[in-house]
Protein backbone atom coordinates (compact mmCIF):
# COMPACT_ATOMS: atom_id res chain seq x y z
CA UNK A 1 0.00 0.00 0.00
CA UNK A 2 2.87 2.09 0.55
CA UNK A 3 3.86 1.78 -2.59
CA UNK A 4 0.14 3.58 -3.96
CA UNK A 5 0.89 5.95 -1.59
CA UNK A 6 3.70 7.34 -3.34
CA UNK A 7 2.86 6.44 -6.53
CA UNK A 8 -0.22 9.30 -5.69
CA UNK A 9 2.61 11.53 -4.01
CA UNK A 10 4.77 11.24 -7.06
CA UNK A 11 1.57 12.05 -9.90
CA UNK A 12 0.93 15.08 -7.34
CA UNK A 13 4.38 16.18 -7.39
CA UNK A 14 3.86 16.42 -11.29
CA UNK A 15 1.11 17.76 -11.50
CA UNK A 16 2.14 21.10 -9.24
CA UNK A 17 5.03 20.89 -11.68
CA UNK A 18 2.80 21.26 -14.91
CA UNK A 19 0.79 24.18 -13.08
CA UNK A 20 2.09 27.26 -14.36
CA UNK A 21 1.31 29.63 -11.96
CA UNK A 22 1.64 27.20 -8.95
CA UNK A 23 5.33 26.24 -10.01
CA UNK A 24 5.86 30.05 -10.05
CA UNK A 25 4.25 30.69 -6.37
CA UNK A 26 6.27 27.55 -4.92
CA UNK A 27 9.96 27.39 -6.97
CA UNK A 28 11.96 25.03 -7.41
CA UNK A 29 10.73 23.43 -4.51
CA UNK A 30 7.51 22.41 -5.77
CA UNK A 31 5.73 20.19 -3.55
CA UNK A 32 7.96 18.77 -0.79
CA UNK A 33 7.65 15.91 1.49
CA UNK A 34 10.67 17.32 3.97
CA UNK A 35 11.55 20.61 5.08
CA UNK A 36 14.50 22.36 3.25
CA UNK A 37 16.35 24.95 4.57
CA UNK A 38 16.33 27.65 4.11
CA UNK A 39 12.65 27.24 3.79
CA UNK A 40 11.08 29.27 0.74
CA UNK A 41 7.65 30.72 1.57
CA UNK A 42 4.93 29.96 0.05
CA UNK A 43 5.38 26.44 0.39
CA UNK A 44 3.19 23.51 -0.13
CA UNK A 45 4.37 20.40 2.40
CA UNK A 46 2.96 16.64 2.47
CA UNK A 47 0.93 16.73 5.91
CA UNK A 48 -0.38 13.57 7.36
CA UNK A 49 -0.59 10.35 5.10
CA UNK A 50 -3.14 7.49 6.72
CA UNK A 51 -3.45 4.46 4.42
CA UNK A 52 -5.90 2.22 4.74
CA UNK A 53 -6.50 -1.76 3.05
CA UNK A 54 -9.32 -1.13 0.98
CA UNK A 55 -9.23 -4.49 -1.29
CA UNK A 56 -12.26 -6.14 -2.81
CA UNK A 57 -13.06 -9.76 -4.05
CA UNK A 58 -11.94 -8.88 -7.70
CA UNK A 59 -9.12 -6.14 -7.02
CA UNK A 60 -6.47 -5.19 -4.25
CA UNK A 61 -6.89 -1.12 -3.28
CA UNK A 62 -5.74 1.20 -0.88
CA UNK A 63 -7.59 4.09 1.12
CA UNK A 64 -5.73 7.03 1.44
CA UNK A 65 -6.31 9.59 3.71
CA UNK A 66 -3.69 12.84 2.91
CA UNK A 67 -3.20 16.34 4.22
CA UNK A 68 -1.20 19.24 2.11
CA UNK A 69 -0.44 21.98 4.28
CA UNK A 70 0.02 25.27 2.58
CA UNK A 71 2.74 27.63 4.28
CA UNK A 72 2.39 31.21 4.42
CA UNK A 73 4.65 34.26 5.55
CA UNK A 74 2.36 36.75 4.68
CA UNK A 75 -0.91 35.70 5.43
CA UNK A 76 -3.88 33.20 6.41
CA UNK A 77 -5.11 34.50 3.12
CA UNK A 78 -2.28 33.43 0.82
CA UNK A 79 -2.06 30.07 2.70
CA UNK A 80 -5.85 29.53 1.64
CA UNK A 81 -5.51 30.40 -1.55
CA UNK A 82 -2.33 28.07 -1.82
CA UNK A 83 -4.78 25.20 -0.15
CA UNK A 84 -7.36 25.58 -2.47
CA UNK A 85 -4.81 25.72 -6.01
CA UNK A 86 -3.88 22.34 -4.22
CA UNK A 87 -7.42 21.56 -4.32
CA UNK A 88 -7.77 21.71 -8.00
CA UNK A 89 -4.09 20.17 -8.74
CA UNK A 90 -5.74 17.04 -6.38
CA UNK A 91 -8.81 16.74 -7.95
CA UNK A 92 -7.20 16.92 -11.34
CA UNK A 93 -4.43 13.96 -10.77
CA UNK A 94 -5.16 11.93 -14.14
CA UNK A 95 -7.53 7.97 -13.81
CA UNK A 96 -4.17 6.11 -14.51
CA UNK A 97 -0.66 6.75 -12.95
CA UNK A 98 2.55 4.24 -12.15
CA UNK A 99 0.34 1.48 -12.96
CA UNK A 100 -2.49 2.31 -10.13
CA UNK A 101 -5.83 3.51 -11.30
CA UNK A 102 -7.69 6.48 -8.90
CA UNK A 103 -10.76 4.94 -8.32
CA UNK A 104 -12.30 8.33 -6.43
CA UNK A 105 -10.42 11.52 -4.83
CA UNK A 106 -12.26 14.25 -2.82
CA UNK A 107 -11.54 16.94 -0.74
CA UNK A 108 -12.76 16.22 2.41
CA UNK A 109 -11.85 19.62 4.51
CA UNK A 110 -9.55 22.91 5.05
CA UNK A 111 -8.50 24.31 7.84
CA UNK A 112 -6.86 27.50 8.51
CA UNK A 113 -4.51 28.86 11.65
CA UNK A 114 -1.04 30.67 12.39
CA UNK A 115 1.56 28.97 13.80
CA UNK A 116 2.41 31.29 17.03
CA UNK A 117 6.01 29.46 17.49
CA UNK A 118 7.05 30.16 14.18
CA UNK A 119 5.10 33.13 13.10
CA UNK A 120 3.57 31.39 9.95
CA UNK A 121 -0.11 31.11 8.58
CA UNK A 122 -0.95 27.24 7.18
CA UNK A 123 -3.81 25.57 5.96
CA UNK A 124 -4.12 22.16 6.25
CA UNK A 125 -6.20 20.76 3.26
CA UNK A 126 -7.59 16.84 3.84
CA UNK A 127 -8.35 14.45 1.02
CA UNK A 128 -9.73 11.02 0.60
CA UNK A 129 -8.53 8.90 -2.54
CA UNK A 130 -9.34 5.19 -2.98
CA UNK A 131 -6.66 3.82 -5.60
CA UNK A 132 -6.47 0.35 -7.60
Amino acid sequence: MSIAVNALLAALQQAVKADAGLALSLGPQGLSDRTVRPQRFPALAVGAVETRDYSTGEAEGAEILLTLEAWSAVSRREAEGLADAARRIVEAVPEGFSGFRLVNVRHRRTVSRRDVKAGLFVADASFRAVVE
